[in-house]
This record gives C-alpha cells, sequence and structure tokens, in this order.
C-alpha cells in the first residue's frame, strides 16, 4: 500500500474517533466550562482517552485522566495476600466524585483475569462496594453524569470473532458514527422508546415467556428510563429495576453470561419471591465458578435490572455486554446492584447482565397484555 493511501485510511479512521468523543463530550455528557471530567481506559485504548481529552478541553473541561494496567491488577490478584487485594480501585473512587466520567472499554487480552480464583475476585469486588454505592447513588440523583463507551482493539476484535479492520466498522457503525448527524440518529431513537416507556410505567407485572423461561417480575411502581446514547455509547435499551421480593419462576439466558473472561453457557436461574435459589450453566464444570458469582453478597441473589434492547442495527452477539444487551430482538436481566433512579433499592457489589434472544418465539406480557412478540414491539396495541 503507497504511504498516501495508508496516510488517507489512518486519517478516516481517526475521523471516526474524533467524531465519538465529540458526541460523548457535547451530546452524552454535555460537558461545561468548569467540570471536572474524569476520563479513563485500559492502556489498549490511549488513543480514546487523548481524543475524548482534546474534545473536552475545547468544552472547557477541567480533565483528570486514569489508565487501567490488566497486567498489574492481575499480578496482584494471583500473587497478593488478602490484605493487598482487598484495596479498593482508587481510579473508580475518584472519577465516582467526579461531574463527569467517560470510560471505554479497550482490552489487549479479553482473558487477562480468565484464572484468577474466584474467591480473590470475590475478595476485590467486596473492596469495591463502598464505591459502588456512591457510583450508582450520583448516577441516581443525576450528580455524576457518565458514558462508557468501546474503543476497537486487537484483543475485542478476536474475541467477537472479528478482524480489527471490521470491528472497528462494527463499532462504529453501532454508534451511527458512519451517519452525517449520529446525535438526531440516536434522538429519533429516544423517540421510540417514549413510547413504550409511557406503556409500561403504568404497568405492574411482566411475563416472560421463552425456551427455558416462564418468568414474572413485578415492576409496579418502578420507572422506565430509555437509553439513547447518553450513558452507554452505542445504546439502545430501555430498563427498570425490578420490585426486589417479586420476581419469581424460571429464567434460561440463551447467550452466554460473559464476566471476567468466564463464558457461562445457557446460565439458567429458578427463582422465588426475588431470591435466587438455583443457578446452573449448560458447562457443569463452570458451576462453581458461576455460583462464586451469585453467591458475592446477599444482594447478588437477586435482581437489579430487567430491560428490551432496542437497537436493531446490532445483531451479532461479541462477548461484549456494551453491545450485546443492546441486540435489538432480545431482553436481558441484571443479578445484583439496581437503578436508583429507577426506584430500585438492592444493593450488591456486583451488577452482571444476562441476555436472552426473543427472536424465536419469545414473548412478553405486561398486566396479561401480550405487546412484544418474537423480538418485536407490537406497534398497533398503542393505537388502540
Amino acid at each position: 500500500m503507497k504511504n498516501g493511501v495508508l496516510e488517507r485510511v489512518v486519517e478516516m479512521k481517526d475521523e471516526r474517533l474524533e467524531k465519538l468523543a465529540q458526541v460523548l463530550v457535547e451530546y452524552s455528557t454535555h460537558v461545561q466550562p468548569g467540570d471536572t471530567v474524569c476520563i479513563s481506559a485500559e492502556d489498549g485504548a490511549l488513543p480514546f482517552i487523548s481524543a475524548v481529552a482534546r474534545a473536552a478541553v475545547k468544552q472547557g473541561g477541567i480533565v483528570k485522566y486514569y489508565v487501567d494496567l490488566p497486567d498489574v491488577d492481575a499480578e496482584i490478584l494471583r500473587n497478593g495476600n488478602d490484605t493487598q487485594i482487598a484495596q479498593p480501585n482508587e481510579r473508580f473512587g475518584h472519577c465516582a466524585q467526579s461531574d463527569v466520567w467517560i470510560s471505554a472499554w479497550g482490552s489487549r487480552n479479553t482473558k487477562t483475569m480468565a484464572n484468577i480464583d474466584g474467591e480473590k475476585l470475590k475478595l476485590r469486588r467486596l473492596a469495591n462496594k463502598e464505591n459502588r454505592k456512591v457510583y450508582s447513588s450520583r448516577m441516581g440523583d443525576g450528580s455524576l453524569r457518565w458514558v462508557g463507551t468501546q474503543f476497537p482493539t486487537e484483543g475485542d476484535a478476536q474475541a467477537a470473532g472479528m478482524s480489527l479492520e471490521e470491528y472497528e466498522d462494527f463499532v462504529y457503525r453501532a454508534g451511527f458514527l458512519h451517519e452525517a448527524d449520529p446525535v438526531a440518529k440516536w434522538q429519533e431513537m429516544a423517540q421510540m422508546q417514549e413510547k413504550w416507556i409511557a406503556y409500561l410505567n403504568q404497568k405492574k407485572e411482566l411475563h416472560i415467556v421463552a425456551e427455558g423461561t416462564d418468568l414474572t417480575v413485578g415492576i409496579a411502581g418502578r420507572k422506565w428510563i430509555g437509553c439513547s446514547g447518553q450513558e452507554n455509547f452505542p445504546d439502545g435499551e430501555i430498563f427498570t429495576s425490578p420490585v426486589e421480593d417479586a420476581v419469581n419462576g424460571v429464567i434460561t439466558f440463551s447467550y452466554p453470561a460473559i464476566l471476567n473472561g468466564h463464558a457461562f453457557p445457557k446460565v439458567c436461574l429458578k427463582v422465588e419471591q426475588g431470591r435466587i435459589i438455583e443457578a446452573t450453566c449448560a458447562d457443569a464444570a463452570k458451576n462453581e465458578r458461576l455460583l462464586s458469582y451469585i453467591d458475592t453478597d446477599e444482594g447478588s441473589r437477586y435482581f437489579g435490572e430487567v430491560a428490551i434492547g432496542t437497537n436493531y442495527g446490532i445483531q451479532q452477539f461479541t462477548e461484549n455486554i456494551l453491545f450485546d444487551e443492546k441486540i435489538g430482538g432480545s431482553m436481558h436481566m441484571a443479578i445484583g446492584e439496581a437503578f436508583q433512579e429507577a426506584g430500585g433499592k438492592n444493593e450488591s457489589a456486583i451488577h452482571w447482565d444476562m441476555i436472552n434472544n426473543m427472536c424465536q418465539g419469545g414473548k412478553i406480557y405486561a398486566d396479561g397484555q401480550l405487546f412484544y412478540e418474537n423480538g418485536q414491539f407490537l406497534w398497533d396495541i398503542l393505537e388502540k
């Protein structure tokens, strides 16, 4: 490839990243002069930190940046004693106290933590419980404006089964960054979501039916929230937090549940009065580790979220929750920490999303009325 052609390709990719940074700063978090803006990412995503810093400085933000080093964290977890492991993450604490927090996922190696002992990972999660409480509280009252996104890396591209170039195209297109006006597309999605939010805010109970799933979820008095590029980017979901003791039945998640480099196929949870009483997955050898996450604390036996994915531009499962939970035609639930802004009360050091494909016969009823079938909203019921 001639140097001039190579330079044009690099310039095109840089332009997409600069466009992403501008959208995150100006649309997602509305950075204002004098705002403290924390930017964080792993060492594999340094170009992201630089691009967002440029955009934030232009808006008058006071920039602080943090670089996570997964290899160092893995060393501490493998060889440290309990005191060394149980240290809260300073970056988490500082960013949770800022005016704005803009972060990116982007790993050189998505399996860095895959072979770390489950109890050590649990100890680390519990060490950050207070940080998570502050984070959840400030998210809930709106004093923290935050957004998380993806920076395309070789590691994440490999996990998704794509080349880096393919993965870059996937990431940027999922955020509508190939459009002349990405913000207009997100505003269009927000208008669509608001119609279903208004419908669901009047309901008391969901009934979710799919393969291996027959679950009722209490939502009375809870607030549904739409996501259109202002907290996750790319985005596309409507969610709430279930009534803590009003989830009953069984749910089997068709997509693997991913955490710390582990994939748990077809997680099946049996629930009574909100509490998970049995948890298994299709790979019996992984059940012990699965239970170590579910038993992080008492709150991790309860649900913090129920949601429906609304981004039909995302159809491919990539083992990256940022994209996978937004898949149009899917629904998901999360064990653990609830959303205060939705009225949730459950507290936990973990918030773990698990996703179900609803396109093959899946149904969701609200107070007995079918409103979602085969991965699609039934728009005609809003017209009656």
